[in-house]
């Protein structure tokens, strides 16, 4: 896979992921980039349309940042364990690894509480494939 950029190689993305469930097993990690005033909730189901619910309390690490353009430093930041990241303004991020959810729930989704916006980064493919040939995630 010569000259493949990263969409693929080692990262796929789920745009606008806010509120919208999709499969997250063929990659080691998932991060999800949030803006807007809100509460951003992770729950996991067995399947796709199945009944979504806490993965366990296992949102301890956050990144903070007071921009939305890049202007702004990180800022590594820990919560109490949960299964939600609350934010008042700029961007949190918040890293799930495939490992912290039990089997055989394979499906993830971040609802939010108004109208903050999500992004899903799954990372560190177990598979690399082109990217006309990778898995559609949110069916």
């Amino acid at each position: 896979m010569a000259g493949m950029y990263g969409l693929g190689r080692v990262m796929n993305v789920i745009p606008i992921a806010a509120g919208a469930a999709f499969k997250f097993r063929g990659a080691s990690a998932v991060t999800f980039v949030c803006t807007g005033n809100d509460t951003f909730t992770l729950t996991a189901s067995a399947t796709f349309g199945g009944s979504y619910a806490t993965p366990g309390n296992i949102i301890t690490r956050k990144q903070t940042c007071t921009a939305t353009n890049g202007t702004a430093a990180w800022a590594e930041t820990t919560q109490a364990a949960s299964n939600a990241v609350t934010i008042a303004s700029g961007t949190v991020v918040f890293g799930v690894l495939t490992s912290q959810i039990a089997d055989p729930l394979a499906y993830l989704k971040v609802s939010v509480g108004a109208s903050g916006l999500v992004t899903a980064i799954l990372h560190d493919l177990t598979v690399q494939r082109k990217p006309a040939n990778l898995e559609i995630l949110g069916a």
